[in-house]
């Protein structure tokens, strides 16, 4: 079983014995404290730890948001290639190294593209 559909079974599992958040806000509080671990974290093993904690936490929104936790990140992943390929074809279009454009530059560019794709 995948991990992401393996922690919503699991959290499922655990709601319907009334281990669970009173609501989303909770859950949304609960991520973002697991951030602020995460960027505090010290070496890979703790960083894979505290990145597991909120991967879990995000799976967790997503079952109670109803939301198909592997649609969603195929669906935004999709969105990235295409808002990408735009950026990459614009650059090609008008003469210029995206490698070699200052982060605005990139950032312009990037809403652009969210704007045309």
């Amino acid at each position: 079983m995948p991990a992401l559909l393996y922690s919503q079974t699991i959290q499922e599992r655990v709601a319907r014995v009334g281990f669970d958040w009173k609501n989303v806000e909770g859950i949304v509080e609960k991520l973002a404290e697991e951030v602020g671990e995460l960027s505090q974290a010290v070496g890979q093993e703790e960083r894979e730890r505290e990145f597991g904690d909120l991967m879990f936490t995000l799976a967790n929104i997503a079952r109670r948001l109803g939301v198909d936790l592997e649609s969603a990140l195929r669906s935004a992943s999709r969105r990235f290639r295409r808002r990408f390929s735009y950026i990459e074809k614009a650059c090609q279009k008008r003469g210029i190294s995206f490698a070699n454009l200052s982060p605005e530059q990139q950032d312009t560019l990037w809403e652009e593209a969210k704007r045309k794709t």
